[in-house]
């Protein structure tokens, strides 16, 4: 199964918190599920950066100390992608839109995130979301 790797709290907000846009610099062409792998890193400043944009969005994110980080902790439909504008509020300007839908948690698998999407092993992805 396909995965990508979402620093915190986005990988957060993206499961729980109804994140319906991924910014990225480049298209995706995939339509599917996708496993949200969140990266081992997050700054204390990347942390209040993002939650004073959740604010504004009307999002409380969890403390910084628990969120999970270098695990898989869900799966994301992804339907559709624009270059901007879109109309959610999560979409950044000249960035493309990834189109997300039906977030679904999974408990926490560690896992070593990549960079851009990335295979995991059909038979792990059977035991996550059995």
């Amino acid at each position: 199964m396909k995965a990508l790797t979402v620093r915190q709290p986005w990988a957060w907000a993206i499961i729980y918190a109804q994140k319906d846009i991924e910014n990225r610099g480049w298209p995706i062409y995939y339509r599917g599920d996708i496993l949200i792998h969140a990266a081992k890193g997050c700054t204390k400043k990347e942390y209040l950066q993002a939650q004073e944009f959740c604010r504004s969005m009307g999002v409380s994110l969890p403390e910084l100390n628990n969120l999970c980080r270098g695990q898989i902790i869900g799966v994301v439909s992804v339907v559709g992608c624009l270059f901007s504008p879109t109309a959610s509020g999560w979409g950044m300007p000249e960035q493309y839109h990834w189109k997300l839908a039906n977030p679904r948690s999974i408990a926490p698998i560690p896992y070593i995130g990549q960079l851009g999407l990335f295979d995991v092993p059909d038979e792990l992805v059977r035991e996550m979301i059995a």
